[in-house]
């Protein structure tokens, strides 16, 4: 199968490649840039470990070609930190204790980054519908929409976004 190139811009970073046509974007950021905090979870789309910041949307990355992300910025939840400091959503998972097994949190943060981009006063009820294409398996959600809250209020006093 002939490879195409692409350019993509990943974490701030320019990236060039030769890919398969096929090639989900999830294998591309894991396997070619070596960016393994983007999890595939269940490979169907439900779960949402996959979810990353497409020009400043959150799409699962288990539903996208490579190619569909040619000439595109993408945010990986390795990008979230900024010069040394945590993402206020970082820290509200640290402060509320949003995770446990850990493994859906960067689906997670990356849903509540382009979330929380639209929306910096969110009411639980938002919160709850905005993470409702994420699974998470262990914590029941209460610490994880605390999470949100916690990093709402953050990006309000000033934090990054």
């Amino acid at each position: 199968m002939a490879k195409i190139a692409i350019s993509v811009k990943v974490n701030g970073v320019e990236h060039t490649a030769e890919v398969e046509p096929r090639l989900l974007l999830v294998h591309f950021i894991r396997e070619a840039l070596r960016l393994t905090g983007t999890h595939i979870g269940c490979d169907t789309s439900h779960c949402g470990a996959c979810t990353v910041v497409l020009d400043g949307r959150a799409v699962k990355s288990c539903t996208v070609f490579a190619v569909q992300a040619d000439g595109r910025e993408i945010l990986t939840v390795e990008g979230l930190e900024h010069e040394g400091k945590l993402h206020p959503l970082q820290e509200g998972f640290f402060q509320e204790h949003g995770l446990q097994c850990g493994y859906c949190t960067p689906g997670m943060l990356m849903t509540g980054f382009a979330f929380l981009n639209s929306n910096t006063a969110p009411t639980e009820d938002e919160i709850r519908h905005a993470i409702s294409g994420n699974l998470c398996r262990c914590t029941g959600y209460v610490n994880i929409v605390k999470a949100y809250q916690y990093a709402a209020e953050k990006i309000r006093e000033g934090g990054t976004q």
